[in-house]
Parts: structure tokens; sequence; C-alpha cells
């Protein structure tokens, strides 16, 4: 440990940033919003995706959303990253002007997308089978009792597994220096090349994402705990009661 040289973040890197410190909070900022940004489209998507493949009375679609799940799940994050970052642009010319932080955002809501469509298909189904028909007894249509009596319940429900997908999408947004988007990682990589302190950078580094998963954690177990419905149990099954 006495070889350890934490004053390395205050030498000048000689570049846009006078210090390694400020270097590194500016990726940081990066890496949080690729993430926080890919959370809003997966959760756009995701959300509607799971939807669709509940709907009783359309079969096209709920195969449409099961084709979605299984293609953005099946293929690996970087191999999307990468489509988007060399494929889509040459298949479709107007990309080409697409920033690359943009395209690693819509590759990493895309690819976690489908998860959170899986998770919000699950609690729809769990979800007792009487909610729906007393939202279809008192005249609402499909809509209105998906907003009104079923989205509710059922996001409630997925708040744990939506912890676990928002911590997993912070820590794969560190592929998107793959397409030198300059998040924490890229800062990692070039800032122990140029200093050769390898220890303290990646654990600087590692800091930052532990940080942002304890804050993650803690604010969603602060809506969980906000949006808990007293004596509201789903059974295993998904078909059960209260």
């Amino acid at each position: 440990m006495g070889n350890w040289d934490w004053q390395v973040f205050l030498q000048d890197p000689g570049g846009e940033y006078p210090s390694y410190l400020q270097w590194m909070l500016s990726a940081w900022g990066w890496t949080v919003s690729v993430a926080l940004l890919a959370l809003v489209v997966a959760l756009v998507l995701g959300s509607l995706i799971g939807i669709i493949r509940t709907l009783p009375d359309s079969p096209w679609l709920v195969r449409l959303g099961n084709a979605w799940v299984e293609l953005f799940r099946n293929i690996p994050l970087l191999v999307q990253i990468f489509l988007w970052y060399h494929v889509i642009p040459a298949l479709i010319p107007v990309m080409k002007s697409v920033p690359s932080f943009i395209l690693v955002v819509l590759a990493l809501g895309f690819f976690t997308s489908a998860r959170i469509a899986e998770q919000v298909r699950s609690g729809i189904q769990a979800l007792p089978k009487g909610q729906r028909y007393a939202g279809m007894a008192v005249g609402f249509t499909t809509a209105q009792y998906y907003r009104y009596v079923i989205l509710p319940m059922a996001y409630r429900i997925i708040i744990p597994p939506l912890t676990s997908e928002t911590m997993n999408i912070f820590k794969n947004s560190s592929v998107a220096f793959a397409v030198s988007v300059a998040e924490l990682t890229m800062f990692a990589m070039q800032a122990q090349e140029e200093t050769s302190r390898g220890i303290e950078v990646y654990l600087a580094v590692t800091a930052c994402y532990v940080v942002s998963a304890l804050i993650i954690n803690r604010l969603m177990a602060f809506i969980e705990k906000k949006t808990r419905v007293p004596g509201f149990i789903v059974s295993a099954g998904g078909g059960g009661g209260h």
C-alpha cells in the first residue's frame, strides 16, 4: 500500500481536463447519462412490449412482442452496439450523422427493453384475473383497465427485478468504450496507460460504479416502500388472490 500514489488524480493529463480527477468525474457523468437515457428507452419500450404480449385478443401483437424479446435478448450487447455503430448507418444513411452517444443509448435501451418486457409481462400475469374482470365490469376499455387497474399493481410487483435491471444498465454502460464514448471504462484504460497507475485508477473507477449502484439500490428501495400495497400478496402461480 505504501507504493500507491493517489496524487496521480491531481496531475495534469495535458488535454481537455486540468486533472485526472476532473476527467474521471466527467467520464462518470457520461456513464450516468448513457445509463439514465438508456433506462428511459428500456422502460418505455419494455413496458409497451410487455403489455402487448398480454393482450387477450391480439395474437399477432403477442407474436410481435415475443419476437422482439427473443431477438434483443439473445444477441450479445456488444454485438448489438457494433450493429448500431457499423451496420445500421450503412443501411440507413441518415443514421451516419447520429452521434456515437445516441447509438449506444439506443443499443443499450433496446437490449434492456427485452428483459423489462419479460418482467412487465410476468407482473401483469401474476395479478388475480378478478382485477381484469372488475375493470371490464365497470365499463373500462382495454386501454383504461390496463392504465387504471392492471399496470399500477403490476409495476409494484416488479420493482425488485426492475432494481436489478437498473443496476445492470449502469454496469452494461461500460461497453460504450467500444465505440469511443468517453465513459468510465474508457477513462480507466487511457489513464492507466498514461500514468502506469492502474491500481489507483481502477479502484477509483470501481468506487464510482459502487456508489452508483448503492444510490440506485436505496432509491428503488424507497420507491418500493412508498408504493407497497398493504396486505397485497401475489401467489406463486400468478392466478391466486390477496
